[in-house]
C-alpha cells in the first residue's frame, strides 16, 4: 500500500500498487492536483483515518527526532496511515521522512532527493546558548528564543 502525500498528486505521482492517503490531502489540493485526488478516491484510493493512538505514537517520535514543530497535522496523519497500513510513504517532505525513518516506515521519494541519515535534533537557546533535546516556546533559563540545530 502506498500512502499518498500533497506532493504525489501535485507531481502526478503514478504506481500500480494500492493507494491510500488521508482527508486533510484534499485540503492542500487545489486545481488540477485536487481534481487527480477526487479522480483517484473515485477509482478506488482507499481514504484512511488513522487511529488517535497511533497518532500519538507519531508524535511522540516527532517530539524525539525534534521534527514535531516542522510537520503539520496531515503530515502527522499520513505518517500514522503509512505506519497502520504497514505501507510506504510517498513523499519528498524531509521532516516526514526523518520521523518515518525513526519508525521504520518505508518511503518512496517523488522528486528530490531524500535524507540521507536520521537526525534527532537539538535546540539552542539564541541567549545563552545553552542546548535542549526538547523544543520549548522559550529558553527556560533564559527566555531567549529557541532554534533547531543539527546534531552533527
Amino acid at each position: 500500500m502506498y500512502v499518498l502525500d500533497a506532493s504525489a498528486f501535485i507531481n502526478e505521482y503514478h504506481t500500480t500498487e494500492q493507494q491510500a492517503t488521508v482527508p486533510l490531502v484534499r485540503e492542500e489540493l487545489e486545481d488540477e492536483s485536487a481534481y487527480r485526488y477526487d479522480a483517484m478516491e473515485g477509482s478506488g484510493m482507499h481514504i484512511h483515518i488513522p487511529e488517535e493512538e497511533t497518532v500519538e505514537r507519531i508524535e511522540r517520535a516527532a517530539r524525539e527526532t525534534g521534527d514535531l514543530e516542522t510537520l503539520s497535522e496531515t503530515d502527522i496523519r499520513l505518517v500514522a496511515a503509512a505506519f497502520e497500513l504497514d505501507g510506504r510513504l510517498v513523499t519528498d517532505d524531509y521532516a516526514m521522512q526523518n520521523v518515518a525513518e525513526k519508525l521504520e516506515v518505508a518511503v518512496e521519494l517523488i522528486a528530490r532527493e531524500g535524507i540521507s541519515e536520521q537526525r534527532d535534533w537539538r535546540f539552542q537557546c539564541s541567549g545563552c546558548g545553552r542546548e535542549f533535546d526538547e523544543n520549548h516556546d522559550r529558553c527556560p533559563v533564559c527566555g531567549s528564543d529557541l532554534s533547531r540545530k543539527n546534531p552533527a
